[in-house]
């Protein structure tokens, strides 16, 4: 059963996750680019958001299923494929919008930095990079989107000591750009989106490499570095 779901309103594709604390799967991870490959081609005027379902923007890794049953091949597979979707999402060629419907943690929080901009929800659910509580360290790709999207103080902050921020302190911090209630996420980011349908262009993508070649570099790497 699909986990991705992408529909169009207008100019605006709207990319739904929809697998329980939408962790990622190899499954679901190609069903994410199959998606944007779908916008890619539509050609513009375009732009995209992103979302989740109930509770979860998304949780991030699969611990479970890396740690469990996955086999030694997919393990080593499976943290570049990650990388890979964040370094497509924060190059690509449309205007991106990531629509924070619930908790967006670890990679599912890294992921909503590789967006242009982000809206969440108050009320309920939190960003955070849980590693330092998990006594985990951070691929070296997941650092630098980190420090490429935030502050340097919210960066270090939000790092080494784990806080859960809600909308309005992800806000303050500059970790989101627009905290609203929850029957207002969608349409919001959907507006924003529509704002900025006809700059969809493969110039796009080059600017955004002009901007980030640390960064890719960084998620490019194979291992912890």
């Amino acid at each position: 059963m699909a986990t991705v779901h992408l529909d169009r309103d207008g100019d605006v594709f709207v990319l739904r996750y929809d697998n329980g604390e939408n962790r990622f799967q190899p499954e679901s991870l190609a069903e994410w680019h199959a998606a944007l490959d779908e916008v890619e081609g539509a050609g513009g005027p375009a732009a995209l958001v992103t979302t989740g379902t109930g509770k979860f923007y998304s949780n991030g890794l699969d611990l479970d299923w890396m740690l469990g049953r996955a086999t030694e091949e997919e393990r080593g597979e499976y943290i570049p494929a990650v990388l890979g979707l964040m370094a497509r999402v924060l190059v690509f060629p449309t205007i991106t919008v990531a629509a924070l419907n619930g908790h967006a943690f670890g990679a599912g929080a890294q992921l909503s930095l590789g967006h242009d901009f982000r809206v969440m929800r108050t009320g309920r659910g939190y960003w955070c990079m849980p590693e330092i509580d998990m006594k985990s360290p951070l691929h070296p790709g997941m650092t630098a989107i980190i420090e490429a999207r935030v502050p340097r103080q919210t960066a270090h902050e939000l790092i080494v000591t784990g806080t859960r921020y809600t909308a309005e302190a992800a806000l303050a911090k500059s970790i989101v750009d627009h905290a609203v209630p929850e029957d207002r996420v969608l349409s919001e980011a959907c507006e924003i989106a529509a704002q900025y349908a006809a700059k969809a262009d493969p110039a796009m993508t080059a600017l955004k490499k002009g901007m980030y070649p640390q960064t890719l570099e960084a998620l490019a790497q194979r291992d912890m570095g």
